[in-house]
């Protein structure tokens, strides 16, 4: 995840701490800082868990990575097994539990496992596609004290609801939007960039400014699922839609407008903003820099800073590596399965930097952007440790030289 209001429009942003190792509070207001001890570098933070309450969903996105559909699933985690889970994150001391799906309001006990989770200090946020949040359902969540609900909306009326599958998707999330910004929820967007979209960028943004959202997490395709990389964006158009999301989040930050933009699952996303302020404003290009290799890209994402537990209790290092088990939570505390290195690929993800392969392995940015993202390399080259191929940068810009891109990885 790119902070780009942070690195690219210069102010700080509530979660900066868990990002960046720092936690500067000037112009954030108090009750959005979010009171979290930064970990002492970036390798040793506990990671943030994302959990799959249901796998049913009232909707049929095209880019589910869940592959979820309207009907009953069977085998879920019990509320007591979901209870004791909770227990043993809170004991790990996870910085944020993240319920997801499906669409995690369908879990009908959903609100006890919440009331549950904050009775024991652990910090929750709610992926939801919006459309079942009414007055009442947001009502609820500020009651428990849900720091972040993030709604995904994916284009701007019959463009989210084709991608939705389900006519009328569109006004029901923004009436959850309503709703929560009535109530005083703290509410997000959440947006995957495809070929499908991509063109609602700027009205995006206009709807994120007229509608008072004071976050956005743009997210880079992961073939997964029913998310096929056909969807995905040419390199030229990837790198003309960060240009965009820059663009829009230094004006809101230029016309004093307290919002979060991020972009989300491609790490390349780093060097390419640091490019940019080296040519705009060289002085704090380097100070980014910092901050950008405090944060190591993708080297402390997937198996170090992100967990995913699925429906059945199957742990995997991220949400769309359901491919691959760890462990299960029926068997062993998740603490103990995140902690057992006898695992090849989850000892790997700890070390991957020498393992990577291709223009990976031999980017100049490595450090950075810590070779992307994992699983997209092992989706398409069947090779967790080979390129990325969603990186959108171009050769001259990754430092490669003739034959660079196939130097062996050391292991």
């Amino acid at each position: 995840m790119i902070g780009i209001t942070t690195l690219y429009a210069g102010r700080n942003t509530p979660s900066d701490g868990l990002r960046y190792g720092r936690q500067r509070t000037e112009g954030v207001r108090a009750q959005d800082i979010v009171t979290l001890r930064p970990p002492a570098s970036a390798r040793a933070r506990r990671p943030v868990v994302v959990w799959n309450v249901g796998r049913r969903c009232n909707l049929h996105c095209v880019h589910c990575y869940s592959d979820s559909e309207n009907r009953v699933y069977d085998g879920e985690l019990t509320t007591a097994e979901g209870m004791a889970l909770i227990d043993d994150l809170a004991a790990f001391e996870i910085p944020v539990l993240l319920l997801s799906g499906g669409e995690p309001l369908m879990r009908p006990d959903l609100f006890t496992l919440i009331a549950h989770a904050r009775a024991r200090g652990v910090r929750v946020t709610l992926s939801t596609n919006g459309t079942l949040i009414t007055r009442a359902v947001a009502e609820q969540l500020r009651a428990l004290e849900v720091s972040y609900v993030g709604i995904s909306l994916d284009g701007i009326g019959a463009t989210n609801d084709r991608f939705r599958g389900h006519k009328g998707a569109f006004d029901k999330a923004m009436a959850g939007f309503r709703h929560c910004t009535a109530v005083g929820q703290r509410v997000g967007l959440r947006m995957t960039l495809t070929r499908r979209n991509c063109e609602d960028l700027d009205q995006i943004f206009d709807f994120i400014e007229a509608e008072g959202i004071n976050r956005a997490c743009f997210y880079h395709l992961v073939y997964s699922g029913r998310g096929n990389r056909a969807d995905e964006l040419p390199p030229e158009v990837a790198r003309a839609a960060v240009d965009t999301i820059l663009r829009r989040a230094k004006d809101f930050a230029d016309r004093g407008l307290a919002k979060e933009i991020f972009t989300v699952d491609n790490h390349a996303d780093g060097p390419y903003l640091y490019l940019r302020l080296l040519r705009e404003d060289p002085a704090r290009a380097q100070e980014v820099l910092t901050l950008l290799r405090w944060n190591g890209g993708g080297l402390y994402s997937s198996g170090v800073g992100i967990a995913d537990i699925d429906f059945l209790g199957n742990v995997h290092p991220d949400q769309f590596w359901m491919s691959h088990t760890l462990g299960n939570v029926r068997e062993r505390k998740f603490s103990e399965i995140w902690q057992d290195l006898s695992d090849p690929i989850l000892a790997g993800l700890r070390d991957r930097a020498p393992r990577l392969t291709g223009r990976c392995g031999a980017c100049q940015w490595k450090d950075v952007c810590g070779g992307g993202f994992r699983v997209r390399a092992l989706q398409v080259h069947g090779d967790p440790w080979a390129e990325d191929p969603g990186c959108y940068l171009t050769d001259d810009e990754c430092g490669l030289t003739p034959g660079s891109r196939l130097r062996e990885p050391v292991l």
